[in-house]
């Protein structure tokens, strides 16, 4: 496993529409282990593909998994989601508005208004089919990764971007 590089708003990768993964090889199993360690690393509650500068619809998901998280997410806290070629099948009428950040535009967050609740649909990372229904904050995140896939960031859809004190960002978690 390897840290990457994750890559900044001045990128074309970010902005362009992610290619279909295809095969689930060697090299792509490398590159899920890589997402992962890099997202934990940074720290992160999700990375996508492109936010390593790899063109493919691959995101990785996980929620903290501290005691505080355990209690407020549940089996949701901890728990790693290995998407390739996410979709959105269903989204719930209730938006929900609230402040994210991003591993690629670092220092800054925004308000943006996302579905309380998203039923996702793709392949693990061993190309089996799988469904994820998620609420509240873990939904969050996976529509602000899936939207990476097609090269749209927080801050084209964000009421409102600014930059945060040292004491607000220290309490933000970044998708």
């Amino acid at each position: 496993m390897a840290i990457r590089e994750i890559i900044r708003l001045d990128n074309p990768v970010l902005r362009k529409k992610a290619h279909r993964v295809t095969s689930f090889d060697k090299k792509f199993q490398q590159l899920v282990d890589d997402m992962v360690e890099t997202m934990l690393d940074a720290p992160g509650v999700g990375l996508a593909a492109p936010q390593v500068a790899v063109s493919q619809r691959l995101i990785v998901v996980r929620l903290p998994d501290d005691e505080d998280s355990r209690q407020e997410y549940g089996d949701e806290a901890g728990k790693l989601y290995v998407v390739a070629n996410p979709e959105i099948i269903k989204a719930s009428k209730e938006m929900v508005e609230g402040v994210e950040g991003c591993l690629s535009i670092p220092g800054y967050v925004g308000t943006v208004d996302r579905h309380e609740k998203v039923t996702v649909t793709g392949l693990d990372r061993h190309g089996k089919p799988l469904r994820v229904k998620a609420t509240g904050w873990l939904a969050r995140v996976f529509q602000h990764e899936i939207d990476h896939l097609d090269g749209r960031l927080y801050i084209d859809i964000a009421k409102e971007v600014w930059q945060p004190k040292a004491e607000d960002e220290a309490e933000e978690s970044q998708p």
